[in-house]
């Protein structure tokens, strides 16, 4: 979108929202208002007269439409990662998603290994993701599962590392990458 377009719908935008009617009330429910946003049931003519003639009305249309907006840009439905080609001759301690939102730890030594998936806190989904509970796994390039389970309230889930290689020698041989994923 170009700078004049954007100029152009802050100003309609501010002319809808900007003026304050005497005796200006909410006119139409959330419900009417959240089905009209999401496609769900048009608003009929009197309807959208009654929206025109409501500043009020017009502004909770406006904050609706932001947190439907805000609600589906925290939805999250996997993210992935791989392992770096640099080898400074030490064990792989952790492997980041692409995205920066989660954290595979590598911790302990041999038959002792475990894995640790971790959500980063800054995650637009995190809050969400905590709250749901959701099952997750982690899978490795070529499909084998990494680690399957519930976040934590730390917003973290562990098990033992499944395989006999160690990480570095397991992700190079399977693709070096891994993804993150709802278990179906």
């Amino acid at each position: 979108m170009n700078t004049e377009s954007r100029i152009e719908r802050k100003l309609r935008e501010r002319l809808l929202t900007a003026p304050r009617v005497a005796g200006d009330r909410l006119v139409l429910s959330d419900a009417v208002l959240r089905a009209a946003l999401d496609g769900s049931r048009p608003l009929t003519a009197g309807e959208r007269a009654a929206l025109q003639a409501s500043p009020l009305t017009t502004r909770r249309l406006r904050t609706l439409a932001l947190q439907a907006r805000a609600a589906a840009s925290d939805a999250w439905h996997g993210s992935s990662g791989m392992l770096r080609a640099a080898d400074s001759g030490q064990a792989l301690l952790h492997l980041d998603t692409e995205d920066g939102w989660w954290r595979l730890h590598f911790v302990g030594a041999a038959d002792a290994r475990r894995v640790v998936l971790q959500l980063m806190p800054e995650a637009p989904f995190a809050a969400r993701l905590l709250r749901a509970r959701l099952h997750l796994r982690v899978v490795d390039g070529a499909g084998g599962e990494v680690l399957s389970g519930r976040l934590d309230p730390d917003g973290e889930c562990e098990c033992a590392w499944p395989f006999a290689l160690d990480p570095a020698a397991h992700f190079q041989r399977h693709g070096a990458a891994f993804a993150v994923q709802p278990a179906r």
